[in-house]
């Protein structure tokens, strides 16, 4: 990649904008707006939302707190299209006119289709999406186009390949993933940085469990700078590599606001003994015993309750592994969407035939029912 690289200029923070304080059901507009007022005083500039945030509301609140407080070519918005909404051409405008009106933007700086994985590819094909991004540029509606992605390098590769005409990625990228081979954070990024594309990197925190982990876990990053928060070492981390145009971090109040900016205002890239220290948290952080779910989902075809049984427990394991409970519960949430819980399982025996980890999955759905629920 070349020196001169889209966003290389871009701060290398950018503001999250799914994870807003809240006021009960509505956005806190008012703490939001001092801290975009800190954010942008100390030269930051990138903020992210997107079209299915806090149900549309992130959207809005950019408007309130960002678009009509400070002039349009002094921050880079970003907002993407939820692809699995879209069925043809005409939904994929009504979505984007919807955006342009919650926003009040005019454009986007950056645009991207959402959530991109192997099972998606034909679906977006077939709808016109990259046609629709090519367009939207052509107008001057959006400045750049690219995509979010979950999924294997090979598919990140395959995308990158038919359609180079995407500006850049972004990847869940953190050094708890980095070798994870359901994530692949390494291997996706090397497969941007292969077809020459730059990086926003999106849960470098992975969803705040690298802030939460277990106080003897702490202790490995405190014994080496014990001023920095635990957070502070995952943000850092990403914001050292190669061709990234900015790491988002989703603040949900001041606090986190201004601990962020304490240490990337005058950014540093992680020295070698801390890079040390991380590589020894990783070490630890495997030591924790989880189920060793491999995800061949052979469990999954025979059970009558479409229980997502190794989706749960990676949940879980992330649990053990972080205790962060909260994160837990609600990726939980996510995952089940009121269907295919833990407690749903009738002890029919049938996942537990197929698994050839001979885990006793019974046992463990009642385990992690009992924590979740």
């Amino acid at each position: 990649m070349s020196d001169n690289y889209l966003g290389e200029k871009i701060h290398k923070l950018g503001f999250g904008l799914m994870r807003l304080p809240m006021s009960e059901e509505d956005v806190d507009l008012e703490q939001t707006k001092n801290m975009v007022d800190r954010f942008m005083e100390q030269g930051f500039t990138y903020f992210d939302t997107a079209y299915v945030y806090i149900n549309g509301k992130s959207e809005v609140a950019a408007r309130e707190a960002i678009v009509k407080r400070y002039p349009r070519e002094s921050f880079q918005l970003a907002t993407k299209l939820p692809l699995w909404s879209v069925k043809n051409y005409d939904d994929m405008q009504q979505i984007f006119d919807t955006q342009l009106e919650r926003t009040g933007a005019g454009y986007f700086d950056f645009y991207l289709l959402h959530a991109l994985n192997g099972e998606m590819l034909d679906k977006i094909e077939k709808a016109g999406a990259w046609k629709f991004g090519r367009e939207l540029k052509e107008k001057g509606l959006i400045r750049h186009f690219g995509f979010s992605f979950h999924d294997k390098a090979e598919y990140l590769d395959r995308i990158l390949t038919e359609h180079p005409e995407a500006e850049f990625v972004q990847l869940q990228i953190n050094y708890t993933d980095w070798e994870n081979d359901t994530v692949q954070s390494r291997l996706c990024y090397e497969i941007a940085r292969k077809h020459n594309k730059p990086i926003i990197v999106m849960e470098p925190v992975k969803g705040g469990a690298l802030a939460a982990m277990s106080p003897e876990v702490q202790s490995v990053l405190k014994a080496v700078n014990p001023g920095l928060s635990v957070a502070s070492w995952a943000v850092r981390y990403a914001a050292s590599l190669d061709g990234i145009i900015t790491v988002l971090s989703g603040m949900s109040n001041l606090e986190q606001m201004n601990d962020n900016l304490s240490y990337m205002t005058n950014f540093l890239p992680l020295q070698e003994a801390e890079l040390k220290a991380i590589a020894k948290v990783v070490e630890e952080l495997q030591k924790i015993p989880v189920i060793p779910c491999t995800s061949c989902k052979y469990c999954v075809d025979g059970c009558p309750q479409k229980i997502n049984i190794p989706g749960i427990f990676e949940g879980y394991n992330n649990y053990m592994r972080y205790q962060n409970l909260e994160g837990a519960k609600g990726h939980y949430k996510w995952l089940t969407g009121g269907n295919g819980k833990a407690s749903d399982c009738i002890a029919c025996g049938a996942c537990e035939s197929h698994c050839p980890q001979h885990i006793g999955i019974i046992d463990r759905m009642k385990e992690i029912a009992g924590v979740f629920e």
